[in-house]
């Protein structure tokens, strides 16, 4: 199982971004899915969580109603939609997998990928 997250860059507060997580090893269908972040000094934090069947989601406080996560089955792939970003979304971003979404959710994912730095300026 790997994950090789991408789309990071250097956004305006304001902008939007678009992070991807491709996977290799597994199907993506079959697996809960995870993004988590990591700003220097800070500890790593829950951005969002979905279910392998999408029937549970997740969104911590700050990425509720501006950051969606989604499946492309047929490129194996999932993605972190972020709108109206602001500067403390700056960090380090992660995507996880895990066969249950409890693992997720806890941010013990058995499945890590490596991060993609997220910067947005003020």
């Amino acid at each position: 199982v790997q994950l090789q997250a991408s789309g990071g860059g250097l956004v305006q507060s304001g902008g939007s971004l678009r992070l991807s997580c491709a996977a290799s090893g597994f199907r993506v269908d079959t697996y809960a899915i995870g993004w988590f972040r990591q700003a220097p000094g800070l500890v790593r934090e829950r951005v969002g969580c979905i279910s392998a069947n999408d029937s549970s989601t997740y969104y911590g406080v700050s990425a509720k109603g501006r950051f969606s996560i989604s499946r492309d089955n047929a490129k194996n792939a999932a993605y972190l939609q972020m709108n109206s970003l602001k500067t403390e979304d700056t960090g380090l971003y992660y995507c996880a997998a895990d066969f249950k979404y409890s693992g997720i959710v806890a941010g013990s994912a058995a499945n890590w990928g490596q991060g993609t730095q997220v910067t947005v300026s003020s």
